[in-house]
């Protein structure tokens, strides 16, 4: 009976613990606010008829928020000093559009459910509908973060992965976050819409090593629409696709890209040459089922990250600033 008893406890704990790794539930609004998905989907949708951008902008918002200080909304404050989370340098090509998505579908929460609805969990429904809106499939996501009460440029550096990370650094970087090699390679899929300045790639091309100045992992014809894009010496804000194939598809192409050495970053194409990565690699290729199933389980754990629930920040009225 003890031994029960005993195993009754550890299970009950057992329990606890999980649902303490951030106490998120797909349905959590259902009484407060039970129309928020659809009024976020609709202001994300009224975006993203007006531009593209909203798509890779909105999604990549909610990585670079998740990773620093966790899915808290962090990277929405806005501080006179320029000294904000948004303000780090990894931050600065952020775009515009991804702020202005959550700021619009807050607004509109806010004239239904006042006062009752985080940026983090905007910004993750968000995040949800834009891979849809691109083709992607769709999951449920799990609510009840609230907003974070940090947001420092300072606590950025050495927490967003790099355009010239290796496999190790990627691997390692993604672990912090209890996010797996699977996870890590399924989330970069999210590349197929992504865009990058030429600056975070121009290495690549001009000044690889002293043998050889293009990277000799990229497709020769690949390597020269890279040159012909970005010229030395080009306008900084210039952004190229990462998918040069159908970069306004949310798709596996990606992968295929990877096989063929048109990975953009050093990040990308790694996931490819490295012996470690390749197989995933190349079933993500062949099979978009399992690149979108292992995208929705990465993109679900990537929720969780860091999240503050119960009575741990705030619910912010105005995404920028804090109550």
């Amino acid at each position: 009976m003890e031994g029960i008893r005993r195993g009754l406890i550890l299970l009950v704990v057992l329990m606890v613990l999980q649902r303490g790794e951030g106490q998120l539930v797909e349905n959590f609004y259902s009484d407060r606010c039970p129309n928020v998905e659809a009024i976020v989907n609709q202001a994300v949708s009224t975006k993203f008829s007006q531009t593209f951008v909203t798509i890779p902008a909105t999604l990549r918002l909610f990585f670079h928020d998740c990773f620093v200080e966790g899915c808290d909304a962090s990277i929405m404050i806005s501080s006179p000093n320029g000294d904000a989370e948004k303000d780090a340098k990894d931050n600065l090509s952020l775009a515009g559009d991804g702020f202005d998505t959550v700021i619009k579908a807050k607004q509109a929460v806010e004239a239904q459910c006042p006062g009752i609805v985080s940026c983090a969990d905007i910004l993750a429904l968000a995040a949800r509908d834009v891979v849809v809106l691109s083709g992607g499939p769709s999951w449920e996501v799990e609510l009840g973060r609230r907003d974070g009460l940090i947001s420092q440029a300072s606590r950025v550096p050495g927490n967003l992965p790099e355009p010239e990370f290796k496999l190790v650094e990627l691997n390692t970087i993604f672990a912090r976050h209890n996010l797996t090699q699977l996870d890590m390679i399924a989330l970069s899929g999210a590349h197929t819409v992504g865009f990058s300045h030429c600056d975070r790639f121009s290495n690549r091309i001009y000044s690889f090593s002293s043998s050889s100045p293009i990277d000799p992992a990229l497709d020769p014809n690949y390597a020269q629409q890279l040159i012909e894009a970005c010229p030395r010496n080009v306008d900084p804000s210039i952004a190229i696709n990462m998918d040069p194939e159908t970069p306004r598809t949310f798709d596996n192409v990606y992968y295929q890209n990877l096989v063929s050495g048109k990975g953009l970053f050093t990040s990308d194409e790694v996931l490819f040459t490295d012996s470690r990565s390749e197989a995933t690699v190349r079933d993500f290729a062949s099979n978009p089922g399992d690149f979108n199933g292992a995208f929705i389980t990465a993109m679900r754990k990537l929720g969780r990250v860091g999240v503050k629930t119960g009575k741990e920040g705030e619910i912010r009225l105005d995404c920028t600033r804090f109550n």
